[in-house]
Order: structure tokens, then C-alpha cells, then sequence
């Protein structure tokens, strides 16, 4: 027998023996979406749920006002034109579809993050009850429908002023990237949806599901690996890790709803809820976690700053210890920008940030946010969703609470404390 047929021989003999081996043993199971789901949950009563939810409600909105006028500047052009934001300030800018649908708005005037707060409320309530298990092809099809509406309104226009037709083009425009994506999806086209979400937003990995994710993590309370999961299945407009990051918004914003949390329990759930196991991910593990390491690093050095700031800054309010941390931790987050500042991994690292610096504390966290720049009323608005979960409505900053509120119902007219009724009343009833 030569050496090639003794190698073939040893070979066969390797594999049978495995194979006899295999035949006694089970494999592993894969997790699945129950298994997943088999955690827990910390009951609220229903005073208290309605609180933590109108907080994450009005938490985003003040986030999404603070941050709306300076929408992707630099932070040294803020400091030219407002010193330190620390307050609501007229929405004085150009309107667009996923801006401010007017020019000049009231201080307290929001943008598309909160309009996605409202439509994913509406989603989750329009059965009246909060069903079982959340189904994307629902949420597509009802954003289809949302779409449709728009442009019915449109044609029903009769009007020589062009200023209604470019209004309502505006609410229309809104929607028409999401649109063409849902529609798809819903088809069951797997081709055409692929397609037109590798198009959306230019093929950007977008913070799509970082805008509506907040909602979800507020349907299940306290149950961060429910929220994830049910996040993820309707990140139906993710790509890439983008999906892991909308499902780890949902679930911190769950966990930020357990009564007593502080908020390393809250930022710690980038590495302890991980069902769909990111972290197993060949040569590349889970990049999520690896933002939240950065951050940890960021926040630690920042501290460790002792020499005060020799340029008082108008309006900050704190020393100019505390100023020089603020600066260094914001020269620090400058090394890991991404080239669209509504990249999904950009967010999601300035959102950490915010929260680790201001150590959970809502106003501090939120000034940190909007003050950094780039896409910083979509960072405030997570931020403040998360925090104002954490805190309870009650706990918000009365002045600003009680403006956003009226300004969301009498301007925008977007009705946050019927929001926040309605989503308890499915939860409970």
C-alpha cells in the first residue's frame, strides 16, 4: 500500500470515528427567540408606567428641541453663536422633510425625532392592545399606509398659493425613503427590499431604528433582552451593525425603567444583552461593545483632568474644571467620527458618552449632547429618551418639561401626554 492510500485510509478511518462520536452527543441548541426572551420582567405599577413613559416621551422631545437649532454644526460654531446651550431656544433654520416643517418655530419646536416617537405610538397602539410579539410586516405596512395618506393629501391640494402644496410636500417627502423600503418589505420582494435598503439614505448605515427604538424598549420594561429582540425585528431599515445598535437602544431604554437603576446598570447592557450573539462575530466580535469600551476610556481620561479651562464659556454653569473635562472629553470623541454624522455607530458612541460623562444626570447628559454638534438633536433626543425613562416625567427639569409640552401640543400638535395615556392604557388594559 503506498503513502497516498494510507493517508486516504486514515482519513476515512478520522471521520468515522467522529462521526460515531457526534452520533452520541447533542449539539448545541442556537438561540432562539424565546429562549431569548425567557427573562423576567420587574412589574410598574400603572401610575408609575405612565410616568417613566411620558419621561421618555418629553425626555426625547427636550432633547430634540435643545439640539434642533444647531442641527449638524460644529461645536465651535455653537460656541460662537450660543456660548453653552443649557436651555430651549427658538428653531430658527431652514425647514426641510426631516427638519422643522417651518423657518422660525417656537423654542421648544421639534423635528423627525419626536414625529417618530408619535407614528411608532400609534403603530403600537392601533390594535388597541400591545399584541404578543411585534411584526415588521405590520410596521411596514402601516408605514406604507401613513405614506399613502400623505400623498392623498397632497392630490386633494386645490390651491393657486404654492405654499400648502410645498407644505404638504414636506410631510410627504418625510416619509418617502422609509416608504419605498416598507413597501418592498411588505411585498415580501426580497430583491427589490434589499435593494432599495442598501439606497436608503444614500446606503449610509443610518441611525433609522435609534429614532423609533426608544418606543420599543418602553414596551418592555425592565426586560432589556425583550426589547432588543422585538427592536431588532423591526429594524427593518438597519444595515450591518446598525441593527445591533437599535436593539441595544430599546433595550437600555427598557432597563432605564427599572425602578432605582443607576446608569452604569443602563450603559452596561452593551455587553450583557447580546441574544443574537454580536459578540461571536468572526474577526470582528460585536463593534457596539467596542463603542462602549471607547467611551469608558474617554470618560476616564476626561476626569483626570485638573487644570481649569483658561476660557470661560458664556452660559456653562459649572467650574472651569469641570469645563476643561467637558473639552477634553469632546477632543477625544473627534478620533472616532464617522463621515455621515447620522451613522448609526456615531449616535450611538455620543449617546454612551453623554451618559457616562453626565453620570446619568438628565440636564448634563443632554447639554452634553447637544453642545458636541454633529447630529446632536438625534443624540439628545436618545439620550433624553433613555434618561427620562430613568428619571420619571416628575424628575425632568420643570421649566423645560413644561414648555416642551405645551409647544409639542399647541405647535406641533403632537399631544405627549396622550401619547404616553394611550401606550399605558394598551400596556394595561
Amino acid at each position: 500500500m503506498n503513502k497516498k492510500s494510507i493517508s486516504l485510509l486514515f482519513l476515512a478511518i478520522v471521520l468515522l470515528s467522529c462521526s460515531d462520536e457526534k452520533s452520541t452527543e447533542e449539539t448545541f441548541p442556537a438561540p432562539t427567540w424565546k429562549q431569548a426572551e425567557a427573562v423576567n420582567e420587574t412589574e410598574l405599577t400603572k401610575g408609575e408606567y405612565y410616568d417613566k413613559v411620558l419621561g421618555l416621551l418629553v425626555g426625547s422631545a427636550i432633547g430634540d428641541a435643545m439640539g434642533a437649532p444647531t442641527e449638524m454644526w460644529h461645536r465651535d460654531q455653537i460656541r460662537i453663536q450660543d456660548g453653552y446651550v443649557s436651555k430651549l431656544t427658538t428653531l430658527y433654520r431652514p425647514d426641510s422633510p426631516e427638519g422643522p416643517w417651518e423657518d422660525f418655530m417656537e423654542a421648544g419646536s421639534t423635528t423627525d425625532d419626536t414625529r417618530w416617537k408619535y407614528l411608532t405610538t400609534k403603530f403600537l397602539t392601533e390594535k388597541g392592545s400591545i399584541p404578543d410579539s411585534l411584526n415588521a410586516k405590520g410596521f411596514a405596512d402601516f408605514l406604507v399606509k401613513c405614506y399613502l395618506n400623505e400623498m392623498k393629501a397632497l392630490k386633494n391640494i386645490e390651491a393657486f398659493d404654492p405654499e400648502p402644496i410645498e407644505k404638504q410636500l414636506k410631510q410627504m417627502n418625510w416619509l418617502q425613503e422609509w416608504a419605498k423600503v416598507a413597501k418592498a418589505y411588505a411585498d415580501g420582494n426580497i430583491d427589490d427590499y434589499s435593494y432599495a435598503r442598501d439606497r436608503f439614505y444614500g446606503g449610509e448605515m443610518a441611525c433609522a431604528g435609534m429614532l423609533y427604538a426608544p418606543m420599543i424598549g418602553g414596551v418592555y420594561p425592565t426586560n432589556p433582552n425583550r426589547a432588543y429582540l422585538e427592536a431588532f425585528r423591526l429594524g427593518i431599515f438597519d444595515i450591518g451593525y446598525a441593527r445591533d445598535i437599535t436593539g441595544l437602544t430599546a433595550a437600555m431604554t427598557a432597563r432605564a425603567m427599572r425602578p432605582g437603576v443607576t446608569y452604569g446598570e443602563i450603559t452596561a447592557v452593551c455587553y450583557e444583552t447580546d441574544p443574537l450573539r454580536y459578540g461571536n462575530s468572526r474577526l470582528v466580535g460585536r463593534l457596539a461593545y467596542q463603542s462602549y469600551q471607547t467611551v469608558k476610556t474617554i470618560v476616564t481620561e476626561a476626569k483626570k483632568v485638573e487644570i481649569p479651562s483658561e476660557k470661560p464659556l458664556k452660559d456653562f454653569s459649572g467650574s472651569n474644571v469641570e469645563l476643561a473635562q467637558l473639552n477634553k472629553a469632546y477632543e477625544l470623541l473627534d478620533n472616532h467620527l464617522q463621515q455621515i454624522p447620522f451613522h448609526a455607530g456615531e449616535v450611538h458612541l455620543i449617546n454612551l458618552a453623554a451618559i457616562e460623562f453626565a453620570e446619568g444626570d438628565f440636564q448634563k447628559a443632554v447639554e452634553f449632547a447637544v453642545n458636541y454638534g454633529r447630529d446632536n438633536d438625534t443624540v439628545a433626543a436618545v439620550t433624553g429618551a433613555i434618561l427620562g425613562a430613568m428619571h420619571g416625567f416628575n424628575k425632568l427639569p420643570v421649566a423645560m418639561r413644561e414648555k416642551t409640552l405645551s409647544v409639542s401640543k399647541n405647535v406641533i400638535r403632537i399631544n405627549l401626554e396622550q401619547l404616553a395615556q394611550e401606550l399605558t392604557d394598551a400596556k394595561y388594559d
